[in-house]
């Protein structure tokens, strides 16, 4: 009798294109679910007939409470080598196994551009207006050469984006806790001297932070409030190091000009959320690792886990697991 495998999130139905899964044909049927699971009785209720799940990044968590409604599970594969949504010694008391796959920073950075440009000259505004027989031309775009971009953070993400900035022609600064000016001359970024210094002088900001403790809310509302007027925020890494509520009172009093924002406190959106209709927001679905390079890597390691873990040899575990 085979195990069963959920892959959970698919929502492009990508999962099985994405890779070659004959390694693990033979022992392994996978199941593709392109819904999401919201609530913790809807997954204990899906995956109570599996031994083996598939879960993209951090938005499904496994807490101990899942863990322990799931006897069947063995084998749980998170896409990425961090995520803090595993409860991982509740996996480890339950007898399952947690891995991980690469993955890679080109992506995060590509989308970071395509905001920023689309933000900057008000691209989605502009086509709406051109299809829907609106006006022609009905918004200033923002210059990009001669500003200043402000990064917080300048990790293998940040530093790539600060070297498209530099090659048009931007002023780039960054500052995070325990960046140094050592590093920041490396990539050709100026050391700012503090956070407070980044926002109130940069014309656009991006966030390229891990979460954690020290970054959880890290831009609440007294630090928007030193945002120039006529700048710009960007976020594609995790939506808890920005306020929310803050971020959504700036756009409506237009204290800053606008957002870019990939990532929200609750995914996929609710109908009704706020961030759907904010104005001055040019949001986008988490769309920051979704590529056929990294779902290729994704999956592609996915399999080589089953494999391995088949054969008694699990690669790239994850915590205590």
């Amino acid at each position: 009798m085979k195990l069963r495998c959920a892959v959970l999130d698919d929502f492009q139905s990508a999962a099985t294109a994405a890779a070659d899964w004959t390694p693990v044909a033979d022992e392994v049927e996978v199941v593709s679910f392109p819904e999401h699971f919201a609530s913790e009785d809807e997954l204990a209720v899906a995956l109570a007939d599996f031994d083996l799940v598939v879960t993209l990044r951090e938005r499904v968590p496994f807490p101990a409470t899942l863990l322990a409604r799931l006897p069947r599970l063995r084998l749980l594969i998170a896409s990425g080598m961090r995520n803090s949504v595993i409860d991982y010694a509740a996996a480890e008391r339950h007898g399952v196994t947690v891995c991980g796959t690469a993955s890679s920073s080109t992506p995060p950075v590509e989308l970071t551009w395509a905001l920023l440009l689309g933000l900057a000259r008000g691209l989605v505004t502009e086509a709406n207006s051109l299809r829907e027989g609106g006006p022609w031309q009905s918004t200033v775009g923002a210059d990009l050469h001669g500003r200043r971009l402000g990064l917080l953070g300048l990790g293998k993400i940040g530093s790539r984006v600060a070297a498209v900035g530099l090659a048009f022609g931007m002023d780039v600064s960054a500052w995070s806790q325990n960046l140094t000016k050592e590093r920041a001359d490396e990539v050709g970024a100026t050391l700012a001297a503090s956070k407070e210094e980044l926002l109130a002088t940069s014309d656009f900001v991006s966030v390229h932070l891990a979460l954690s403790d020290r970054t959880r809310g890290l831009l609440g509302a007294p630090e928007l409030a030193l945002m120039r007027p006529t700048a710009h925020l960007v976020n594609t890494s995790r939506a808890a190091i920005v306020d929310q509520d803050a971020l959504l009172a700036a756009l409506h009093s237009g204290s800053i000009a606008g957002a870019a924002v990939d990532v929200f406190d609750t995914e996929p959106l609710p109908a009704d959320h706020p961030m759907r209709t904010a104005p001055r927001l040019l949001a986008t679905p988490h769309l920051g690792y979704v590529s056929r390079a990294n779902y290729a890597t994704y999956y592609g390691h996915a399999v080589e886990d089953i494999r391995a873990y088949l054969d008694g040899t699990p690669l790239r575990k994850l915590g205590g697991a």
